[in-house]
């Protein structure tokens, strides 16, 4: 019988290279393991990196090693794509009114079916099957995320009175109760969390994705703020990555239209959170793989990332 040839075997250039890459890797990322030990990170996860089944399987796994080096992570995540390809199965009519989705009682009924059943159990499915241990939550276990309706208003162009618009059961967080994810920082299992919420008069509200998450982090203490995206992050006027962002540069680049459309609500998640305890809120770009683990174990990281 011939000899095994493993790996360390091979002496040729390429094979010692890869092996020196991984251990220059390992002691990169040791020191920000250790910065970021017992720390509370949430990731709200959405977009084409939760549409795609590959990259779906290497964010699972991405949060299992956050857990098994000591961190906690908390998945909070969307589902729009989702929710709008069941109400077109179900011949139920959606409206959009600046970019928020009118939810009236028969749509927040497939929303929670959608998000809190479906979507949810797929993510913990993942996460399990890479070797953790996740369970699924939305707002309304153990009064998770209290919320209440969302109020916008529009200003008429022509007579320039402005006017309320009704969104239906379209909720924002009035508050969340951090005991329940405590609980679980002291064992090995993560929270993966659908963004419903509920009223005191036990109405259910369906919660923006981004918005759920700041208000998570901001109730834990968390140390981080990942905001998955299908961009690279805040692009400048030049289309250049802004590596580094604070609330002032931040407020500038929205006045002057530098940060415009979607961009706007999720920055202004961020700048919410930075400036309500938690340390850094990061905008990173999902499509990437492991842009999570590369944002906090290189030096360089990744995205945008907006400190107070």
């Amino acid at each position: 019988m011939s000899e095994e040839i493993r790996p360390e075997d091979d002496n040729s250039e390429s094979s010692a290279y890869r092996t020196l890459a991984r251990a220059k890797v390992l002691s990169e990322a040791l020191p920000y393991m250790r910065r970021y030990n017992g720390q509370k990170i949430v990731i709200k996860y959405g977009g084409h990196a939760m549409g795609d089944p590959e990259l779906a399987r290497l964010f699972a796994q991405d949060v299992v090693l956050l857990k098994q080096v000591g961190m906690n992570p908390i998945v909070v995540h969307g589902g729009g794509p989702q929710i709008g390809q069941m109400l077109k199965e179900l011949n139920i009519q959606s409206e959009f009114v600046d970019g928020l989705r009118v939810t009236d009682q028969q749509t927040i009924d497939v929303v929670e079916m959608v998000l809190a059943g479906k979507i949810n159990k797929e993510i913990v499915s993942n996460i399990n099957s890479s070797g953790g241990v996740a369970v699924g939550l939305c707002g309304k276990d153990a009064h998770l995320i209290t919320a209440r309706k969302l109020t916008r208003t529009k200003r008429d162009p022509e007579s320039n009175i402005e006017k309320v618009l009704d969104l239906g059961f379209v909720g924002e967080p009035v508050a969340v109760n951090p005991h329940v994810l405590d609980c679980f920082a002291s064992t090995d299992i993560i929270p993966v969390i659908a963004p419903i919420g509920v009223g005191e008069d036990g109405q259910t509200y369906n919660i923006n994705a981004d918005t759920a998450a700041g208000a998570i982090a901001k109730a834990v203490g968390a140390r981080r703020l990942y905001m998955l995206t299908d961009v690279k992050g805040i692009l400048d006027k030049e289309k250049q990555l802004v590596r580094d962002a604070n609330v002032d540069s931040i407020n500038d680049m929205i006045a002057d239209g530098t940060i415009s459309g979607g961009m706007i609500p999720k920055t202004e998640t961020c700048l919410d959170a930075v400036q309500n305890g938690v340390e850094a809120a990061v905008i990173v770009d999902g499509r990437a793989p492991h842009a999570v683990l590369l944002e906090l174990f290189t030096e360089r990281g990744a995205g945008t990332m907006i400190r107070g």
